[in-house]
């Protein structure tokens, strides 16, 4: 399998981490791309975002929740619940962490315009589903060794609000900053660390 990717995305880092989990790192290879440059994306994910995967058996698959959804079921499971209430509230909390994702990097984007040009409603809309977003966390951190889907995406997450300095989201959430704290001294969550690019 062929994972296109970009070493700061947190969507892609989410998927990498999953394929970690489930001992499939082996059988991933990983190639570099920069999905706001390089064109040769477009003929595999039209939406020319990343992660975007190309199966052995020639599938071409994009959004981070359908690789991860692949990968699971290519590993076994255990990454995401089978069904119930559990799986229900991982895949609830995976689309928590992906709409924060959506937020910042819709942020940071926003952040490279020239001054003048940003657009200000834009920053107070997706700052505010960020606090809200964080704040429900912080509510709700997982207890106890669990790190299924909707851990794995909030890890990634929070991974790119560091790196990319999205928003200071530690203060008033100590639990939050625990519980990160601890899932980052995770084996997955070590070698996937995200490179400045």
């Amino acid at each position: 399998m062929q994972l296109l990717y970009s070493s700061m995305s947190p969507f892609a880092r989410k998927v990498r981490v999953v394929a970690h989990e489930l001992g499939l790192t082996e059988r991933l290879a990983l190639t570099l791309i920069d999905p706001w440059t390089d064109e040769a994306l477009r003929a595999d994910n039209p939406l020319s975002k990343v992660p975007t995967l190309r199966t052995d058996d020639g599938l071409t698959l994009y959004d981070s929740p359908v690789l991860c959804d692949y990968l699971d079921v290519l590993g076994g499971g255990g990454v995401i619940p089978a069904a119930g209430p559990e799986r229900w509230r991982a895949l609830t909390v995976q689309a928590l962490a992906d709409g924060l994702g959506d937020a910042a990097v819709r942020l940071v984007r926003e952040r490279q315009r020239p001054e003048a040009e940003r657009h200000a409603d834009l920053v107070v809309r997706q700052t505010a589903a960020l606090t809200a977003g964080l704040d429900v966390l912080e509510a709700d951190v997982p207890i106890g060794a669990r790190f299924q889907i909707g851990e794995i995406a909030v890890a990634a997450q929070l991974a790119y609000f560091d790196g990319r300095a999205v928003i200071d989201w530690r203060p008033g959430r100590p639990r939050l900053a625990a519980w990160f704290e601890a899932a980052s001294r995770r084996e997955s969550m070590v070698v996937t660390a995200p490179r400045q690019a």
